[in-house]
């Protein structure tokens, strides 16, 4: 299996929130990108969310994402956890996707429960309204929410059932994604990390650190496959 994070999508054109050009440089992350915060005042919000969609809305799968759907279709790689809410796996041809903080494909709302495609809405400077009166929301997990019930359980027992995890463009800094890796570490799995920087990982638990980009080591682990098979 792989564990994803930002990382793996810098090479499309989204930058890391948390990067010197991220998100977060611009929008305090508490005020912008907490529940209670969209929940008070949607239109602040939104503002932000407007800049989100359009970064995601332009990116496209990069050779990274395009390699682990290959893993996949040659039966090798089994599920992908993505902290991301990109949807690049899946428009990259990964189908064994959970997606840990949701994805930005539908929007709903918290009143009634009611979700609409976001290909089906015109957006602008205000959030649309659902037929309740209440703003909508992306389907991703704000700050200050819970992991979906789902999502959580599937990917806990993935790491613990795993032979090997990929953990690939992710600090590993942020709860509950980063307990992960130690998950699959206890349950006898080979943790293999991909990622130019030193991640929060305890040491102990990693098996080897690849210290590449995703889009240059994961092309690379196929080709290395095809030459085996030569």
């Amino acid at each position: 299996m792989a564990l994803t994070g930002a990382g793996i999508s810098v090479e499309s054109g989204i930058p890391d929130f948390r990067s010197e050009n991220g998100l977060w440089s611009r929008y305090e992350p508490m005020e912008y990108g907490h529940i209670s915060s969209f929940r008070a005042n949607p239109g602040k919000v939104w503002k932000m969310l407007l800049e989100m969609d359009a970064l995601l809305g332009a990116a496209r799968p990069n050779p990274a994402h395009v390699a682990l759907a290959e893993l996949e279709e040659r039966a090798l790689l089994k599920l992908v956890i993505t902290q991301n809410v990109d949807s690049l796996h899946q428009k990259a041809g990964s189908r064994g996707v959970i997606e840990f903080h949701g994805h930005g494909r539908t929007l709903r709302c918290d009143r009634c429960g009611n979700r609409v495609s976001r290909e089906s809405l015109r957006l602008s400077g205000e959030p649309p309204l659902c037929g309740c009166g209440n703003a909508m929301r992306p389907e991703f997990v704000f700050f200050g929410e819970q992991i979906p019930r789902e999502a959580y359980a599937g990917a806990v027992d993935a790491a613990r059932s795993c032979d090997v995890m990929l953990v690939i463009g992710t600090s590993a800094a942020v709860a509950p994604a980063s307990h992960l890796p130690v998950l699959a570490k206890k349950a006898g799995a080979a943790i293999i990390v991909i990622d130019p920087r030193d991640i929060e990982i305890p040491s102990a638990c990693i098996d080897l650190h690849i210290a590449q980009s995703a889009g240059t080591a994961l092309p690379a682990m196929v080709g290395a496959l095809d030459e085996l098979d030569t």
